[in-house]
């Protein structure tokens, strides 16, 4: 029997890991898989040597770096001694993977890499460890294959797990009748993040933007969304210390991001899911000033939002740490709501960004891949 161990750290690395073992169930049933990542992959039917709840955090204290440290050689440990499986597939998490591949390799185990880190963004060194480590590599964007091909990494072009595993535009009429919106009142949505991190920096100037902007506009709505993978005590702590009174919405981000009228986004994935459904957005990210100089520093870029990585220029607006304020995101905002020459271009752009990506099954073609391999 052929065995496969997956490495995730995130929420959305588990659930594009999840679609890629549905896929690989299909071409091979009686494979075994286990693998380090949260409830989708559960439910999937993998066998979780860990779960991923520790993994999510930000920061560089030394009870992250230690709990990183010991996961990482329980991991290896288990792959290396016990489990030996045929193939390791790495997904995104770039810090922690790339730190393991290494054992890894040392080890003669076979490491796919699907995701790979963002090394034409920040860190480009990191491509050395790649091409030292990963047998192969599963990019989801098309300007990835040459970048790593021109290093002599073996490259399969997938294209973007989010092309097909986003759900269409949910129905506007139903959805404003489900949660109590006005349909006569354009409607604003906030993201805060995924992570405690975010929220501790963008939560309070997200909801004083929005407070402001609603008495400015009084035909304006609000509401936010609560990412699934934080418990409602921490969501709460944070909404409680800013003293909202906005709805909340949990479990239903795409829904929400398709039917709002703009939005105003943590960076991340969000934001490309965003930009599939055209709904217009502004990109506004803050954090310690420390991070912030070592990201100059290291960054290769300067544009920070995925839409306005794949475009190759400025659509979205990208607000950054003292940029991230009432005044800014308020003037923003009114100006994709209210400015319909600038709306209407703005959906154009985001509509041609869409177009750039391929229509490929993300997780069917890895999956493909990693079959052929085993």
């Amino acid at each position: 029997m052929k065995k496969v161990f997956i490495v995730t750290g995130e929420y959305s690395g588990d659930i594009h890991a999840s679609h890629v073992v549905k896929a690989l169930r299909s071409i091979n049933p009686e494979i075994e898989i286990e693998g380090v990542g949260g409830e989708n992959l559960r439910a999937a039917g993998v066998k979780l040597f860990s779960d991923q709840k520790k993994m999510g955090a930000v920061g560089l204290s030394l009870g992250i770096i230690f709990n990183h440290f010991l996961l990482g050689k329980r991991v290896v440990d288990y792959l290396t001694k016990e489990y030996k499986p045929d193939l390791v597939l790495l997904i995104d998490y770039g810090a922690f993977n790339l730190g393991i591949s290494r054992f890894l390799k040392k080890a003669g185990i076979k490491v796919f890499y699907y995701i790979p880190p963002q090394v034409w963004a920040s860190r480009k060194w990191r491509i050395n460890t790649i091409k030292k480590n990963i047998d192969e590599v599963l990019c989801i964007f098309p300007f990835e294959k040459e970048l790593y091909e021109n290093y002599g990494i073996k490259t399969h072009y997938c294209g973007h797990p989010l092309v097909s595993q986003l759900p269409p535009k949910a129905d506007k009429n139903e959805f404003f009748e489900k949660h109590g919106f006005d349909l006569n009142k354009k409607l604003v949505s906030i993201f805060p993040g995924s992570r405690e991190f975010e929220l501790k920096y963008l939560m309070k100037p997200f909801l004083k933007a929005a407070e402001n902007l609603q008495k400015k506009h009084p035909d304006l709505q609000f509401c936010i969304s609560h990412a699934p993978n934080l418990t409602d005590d921490v969501y709460n702590k944070f909404l409680k210390k800013s003293g909202c009174n906005f709805k909340v919405i949990k479990g239903e981000n795409q829904a929400l991001l398709s039917v709002s009228d703009a939005l105003i986004l943590a960076s991340g994935t969000v934001a490309l899911e965003a930009c599939l459904y055209q709904t217009p957005m502004i990109i506004a990210y803050r954090g310690p000033w420390l991070f912030y100089f070592i990201y100059l520093l290291v960054r290769c870029i300067k544009r920070v939002s995925l839409p306005n990585i794949i475009a190759g220029k400025l659509i979205v607006p990208e607000l950054l740490m003292a940029d991230v304020n009432i005044q800014k995101i308020s003037y923003e905002i009114e100006k994709l709501l209210f400015d319909d020459q600038y709306r209407m271009k703005n959906i154009e752009e985001l509509g041609h960004v869409k177009s750039l990506l391929s229509n490929k099954i993300s997780s069917k073609e890895a999956a493909k891949v990693i079959a052929e391999a085993i």
